[in-house]
């Protein structure tokens, strides 16, 4: 019998890129609570917004290293120190209409920066498994009905999303070149649309929300009717550590790319989610304009789940109801008193862990 998560990762030695981000947060507070050895290494929360790394105080209990992903000598030490078995890359500049505005940053951070960990992963002999973490976006995009399958070619039509594809490639590539050879799984993981709480980023539709919110003002939706696939954070997340739970125990039969999205029915408008938060809790305003003119944006994306059910019996555990639920929990807990976000994200992290026991035997 396979043990649960949190007993599998209990006293192993964890290194997580992209920690005081959204996903990365969540992450390591999962990863903690697991009593996992933690180091994170990532750059300073953005100053002048909010940030759930630091509102839950989640510095304490690990080893966190704020640097820049790209700095070859920082992260070569950092690795060198920690001695991970594990390494989970989340470390990215994740915003589509940002990489519009600094495409070169997005590439280098992406692209380069995920090759320059893979390629150090390397001199670390502790170093058994590597799950790096790229995006639903990573496909080529035809707006296509079904879930996108994990055969399905890279590609991208803004610089955010072709860094992805091109982050799937290299990962590819370091994998049959040199990972392999040197006993270390290594495989990438593709999630949906994640929401919950504590998502502070500019140019996402919950953060946007919120922030509007706190100000007193309905937020102005774009593109109300992209279909995305929604999921709550806590969902790919407990795809990652299955994955890496597979890539020590079962090696290279794991080390290739995974989906982790939510139930295809899940997937829908950015106005039926914004409606159903602001039925939630109506606080919450919005004002569907009509579609203004700006970047590309895809139309529709789903993902295929089938193989992660199938070989890793991960299943989504949450209905999009309930990720609304959780998300608009934590926030309206945060609005009343700011104090209790590390709380709140503990407690919804034990009940996410009883809703979704039972999942987690690899075959």
């Amino acid at each position: 019998m396979t043990p649960p998560l949190a007993d599998w990762y209990r006293g192993r030695r964890v290194f997580v890129t992209g920690h005081t981000g959204f996903k990365g947060a969540w992450l390591v507070a999962w990863l903690r609570a697991s009593g996992a050895v933690v180091t994170g290494y990532a750059l300073p929360p953005e100053p002048g917004r909010p940030s759930l790394f630091e509102l839950a105080g989640l510095s304490d209990g690990i080893d966190s290293v704020l640097a820049d992903v790209r700095d070859r000598a920082a992260l070569q030490a950092a690795l060198g120190r920690a001695r991970p078995e594990l390494v989970f890359h989340l470390a990215a500049q994740s915003l589509v209409r940002r990489s519009y505005a600094e495409p070169v940053l997005t590439f280098d951070t992406n692209v380069i920066g995920t090759a320059q960990l893979l390629d150090l992963v390397r001199t670390v002999p502790t170093v058994r498994a590597v799950v790096v973490v790229t995006s639903d976006k990573s496909y080529e995009n035809r707006d296509l009905e079904r879930g996108y399958h994990e055969d399905d070619p890279m590609g991208g039509h803004d610089p955010y999303s072709a860094s992805k594809g091109c982050q799937e490639l290299v990962t590819a590539a370091f994998r049959r070149s040199y990972l392999t050879a040197a006993g270390i799984a290594t495989a990438s993981a593709r999630a949906g649309n994640v929401i919950g709480g504590g998502d502070w980023s500019e140019d996402r539709l919950v953060s946007d929300l919120m922030t509007a919110a706190a100000d007193g003002r309905p937020c102005v939706v774009r593109n109300p009717e992209a279909v995305r696939p929604w999921q709550h954070v806590l969902e790919p997340l407990r795809g990652y550590l299955m994955l890496g739970r597979a890539l020590v125990e079962r090696g290279e039969a794991f080390a290739e790319g995974w989906n982790f999205g939510p139930h295809l029915d899940d997937a829908v408008t950015v106005r039926e989610l914004v409606e159903r938060m602001t039925a939630a809790w109506p606080r919450l305003q919005a004002q569907f304009g009509r579609v203004v003119a700006g970047p590309h944006e895809a139309r529709l994306l789903r993902l295929d789940n089938a193989k992660a059910g199938r070989r890793l019996d991960w299943h989504p555990a949450l209905s999009l109801d309930q990720t609304v639920d959780l998300t608009v929990e934590w926030y309206r807990g945060v609005f009343a008193d700011p104090s209790t976000a590390r709380t709140l994200m503990l407690e919804q992290l034990r009940e996410y862990e009883r809703r979704s026991s039972g999942a987690g035997q690899p075959g």
